[in-house]
């Protein structure tokens, strides 16, 4: 069974808990939180405080994606604050794999995520670290952009390296997801749809969740 994360990027903040709630009760896996601090990206979104404050609500993995400069300077902070899983923009700055195992030593999974225009084969330096890569099909930072083909080969390489060497790892897919690239991407190998807007939007969000998690096979966390 596929996964489905709704991005809370899409949910209304003045009523967040509210939203959580929404989410949970139509059957999403997990809570995908997209933390982004102006400087590797453009918006300003939310930092521990706000998750700590709402981790209370669900008892639903929070899924934390952190589209931050320096990710090795918070990961004890999001730890603290109840991300289950953290991940981190190959493209950021620091010791990659000093962040990726001080995440996994503060008991959650290590996820990492690239943008459209990255190589994947960057990743190949920390595939065996990972519990999670997240492919970005639009450029970090803004919510509804429209899907980018290109995610689907990149799919495709961590799917076969996933079969051949970690067939728990999660492979995880955001931006510009619906129920026809969902699909496709889950086609290709993706076991966790993360979507916002369309979620958000869709008149039933509990029948939309159960058709997209029928999708495909899953390896689960």
């Amino acid at each position: 069974m596929t996964k489905v994360a709704p991005s809370l990027l899409s949910a209304d903040f003045s009523k967040l808990g509210d939203e959580i709630r929404r989410i949970e009760k139509a059957g999403a896996d997990w809570a995908h939180i997209d933390v982004m601090d102006g400087v590797f990206v453009p918006n300003i979104t939310i930092g521990p405080t706000v998750i700590e404050s709402v981790r209370g609500i669900t008892k639903m993995p929070f899924d934390v994606h952190l589209m931050i400069t320096d990710p090795g300077k918070y990961v004890e902070s999001f730890a603290n604050a109840g991300a289950d899983m953290l991940t981190v923009h190959v493209e950021a700055e620091g010791n990659m794999k000093a962040i990726l195992k001080d995440i996994r030593d503060l008991g959650l999974k290590a996820g990492m995520t690239l943008n459209p225009q990255t190589p994947v084969h960057v990743l190949d330096n920390y595939l065996d670290m990972l519990d999670l890569v997240l492919i970005m099909t639009v450029q970090a930072g803004f919510g509804g952009q429209q899907f980018q083909e290109i995610g689907l080969s990149k799919i495709e390489y961590v799917k076969e390296y996933s079969d051949a060497h970690n067939p728990k790892l999660e492979i995880s897919v955001d931006g510009g997801i619906n129920a026809d690239t969902g699909k496709r991407c889950v086609n290709a190998g993706a076991t966790v749809l993360a979507a916002g807007s369309y979620l958000f939007k869709s008149k039933d969000m509990m029948a939309e969740i159960s058709k997209w998690q029928k999708y495909g096979p899953n390896a689960g966390i």
